[in-house]
């Protein structure tokens, strides 16, 4: 198995909707931070290799056939390039929109606090803040960033290769991109600001053991599938 789909858009950009829309679509199981959760400590080391610049995407992304969300998004470039038979995605939104999501839910500094036990700091730090240093909280450099990369995506790649889905456009441009039937259901829209923020614990004061990290990774999974399309049982 190899990939076929990479979703370049940031965390924020209906990343968790896509992962649900391109499983149910055929394209699964589609790798999310939540699947990098729920089997983290498979994981976490192959990503701390990712950080020491020694990267075997193959053995990442083995069982999988697309990839969205941090911290994937970040080596869209070398993933594109590993995968060359790969289609991409590039899901975005109104930049300022994007900023007030991220300030609230995975860049809060609750959050970001939560992760700073090692090696999960190195994790973190490597791959997905990497480039936002102590700016992450500065509305103009963090809009202008979130512009300035879609756009060199967009330069990249070629058209025939890439498509650009901004949040709420359904299943028409995808299934058309990816030559598949639009199903009779709705488009997953899973994870809003309120969800996530009633889903993801906040407690800085405990670090989550890898028992707990990996349940709560598949938990999140299952409730946002059930979310989109109904529990199954």
């Amino acid at each position: 198995m190899t990939l076929k789909v990479i979703g370049a858009g940031l965390g924020r950009t209906g990343t968790m909707s896509l992962k649900l829309a391109l499983e149910h679509l055929g394209f699964g199981p589609c790798y999310h931070m939540s699947e990098l959760l729920a089997g983290a400590r498979r994981n976490l080391p192959l990503w701390l290799d990712v950080v020491a610049g020694k990267p075997d995407w193959d053995t990442i992304f083995d069982g999988y056939t697309s990839t969205t969300d941090n911290p994937a998004c970040n080596y869209w470039r070398e993933l594109a390039d590993h995968f060359p038979e790969a289609k991409v995605i590039l899901t975005t939104r109104d930049p300022d929109s994007w900023f007030n999501s991220v300030s609230e839910t995975i860049f809060s500094p609750g959050h970001l606090a939560s992760f700073e036990v090692e090696p999960v700091g190195t994790f973190i730090r490597g791959t997905v803040t990497r480039d936002f240093g102590d700016r992450m909280h500065d509305r103009a450099f963090m809009t202008e960033y979130f512009a300035n990369r879609n756009e060199e995506i967009i330069e990249t790649l070629s058209t025939e290769r890439l498509l650009v889905l901004p949040v709420g456009a359904g299943w028409g441009p995808l299934c058309d991109f990816l030559g598949v039937d639009v199903p009779d259901v709705p488009y997953p829209r899973v994870n809003t600001e309120k969800e996530w923020l009633a889903a993801v614990p906040h407690d800085a004061e405990h670090a989550p053991t890898p028992d707990e990290t990996e349940a709560f990774g598949k938990s999140f999974i299952e409730t946002m599938r059930d979310q989109a399309f109904g529990s199954r049982s």
